[in-house]
Order: structure tokens, then sequence, then C-alpha cells
């Protein structure tokens, strides 16, 4: 009778450790898948980097379910976190936890931002010139140019770069410029 008990506690040691390694791989597994499908999209699209249809396609995939899957790898994340915590022994393995529960939390959030809206600010309160009065624009500067109802309009293209629109009138139409 007692070496069944021994037996059976030793067992049950075993599957409870058993269980903490299963819980901790499926906990890191999806910190790295939601990391992932955070941040794939965000190196793919980069400004002035070539950019292939197959790379925005997997992009923009990961950009539109990222807001449905963050917060289901949350609660997993969060409800394993409290499941470890419990079993754990040490500071060291609690911090662990905490570690691994951050940057799920901050992609769950990032999932729900256009970070692409921070790259490309749109200019707020555009000047215009006259091209006899601008020094700034060379004659073989690219420009942007719009032509409506006899009204004409360049934005140069090195000004364009950082701020990739710019909303104007032209020829008594509204536009929107992109670049």
């Amino acid at each position: 009778m007692e070496q069944i008990s021994v037996e059976s506690s030793s067992r049950a040691i075993a599957i409870r450790h058993l269980g903490r390694k299963t819980v901790w791989a499926m906990l890191l597994i999806t910190v790295v898948a939601v990391l992932a499908m955070v941040l794939i999209p965000a190196w793919i699209i980069q400004p002035f980097r070539p950019q292939t249809p197959p790379g925005l396609e997997l992009a923009y995939t990961l950009r539109r379910w990222s807001p449905v899957v963050t917060p289901i790898a949350s609660v997993i994340t969060l409800a394993s976190v409290i499941w470890l915590w419990r079993r754990a022994k040490s500071w060291w393995g609690k911090s662990a936890l905490v570690i691994v529960l951050i940057p799920v939390m901050a992609a769950t959030w990032l999932a729900r931002q256009n970070h692409f809206e921070w790259m490309f600010y749109p200019l707020p309160n555009a000047a215009y010139a006259r091209v006899s009065e601008t020094s700034f624009v060379g004659d073989r500067d690219m420009v942007l140019a719009v032509e409506m109802n006899g009204e004409a309009v360049a934005y140069p293209v090195r000004q364009m770069a950082y701020h990739h629109v710019v909303q104007d009138q032209v020829g008594g139409t509204p536009i929107v410029a992109t670049y």
C-alpha cells in the first residue's frame, strides 16, 4: 500500500512538472506568434524599401487579423501567467512571467493602432508659394503636378517624402495629393 502511494505521488509530481513545462511552452509560442503578427507588417511596409505583392498581402492579412487574434492571445497569456504564478517558487520565475506578459499586452495595444500614420504624418498647415518666389525647388527636382480647371500646382517630391499627403484645392476642386 505504501509503495503505491509513493508511486502515485511521484507520478502526480511528474504530471504537474510536465504540465508546467507544457504551459510554459504554450506561453512562449503565444508570445512569439503575437509579436510576429504585429511586427511583421511593420517590417514589410517600411518607407523607401522594396516591397513585393506577396509580402504586402501577408502584411495586410496579418494587420487585418491582429485586432481579433491579439485579445484572444492576451487572455490565454494572462490565464497561463496566473496558473504559473501560483506554482512559481522563486522571485525570478515570477519576474519572468511579468516579462513575458508585457510584450503580449503591448502587442495587443499596438494591433489597434495605425502606426503607419506615425511614420507619414500629413502636413497640417501647408504653405504655398509661386514658382518665381521659391529657391528650394531646382529645375531638375521631381514634382507631383496637378492641373484642373485652368489652375496648376506642383508638390516637390523631396518635401512630400516625409509627409506623403497634402490636402489642397485646385481649380475649385478639393484634392488629396499623395506620394
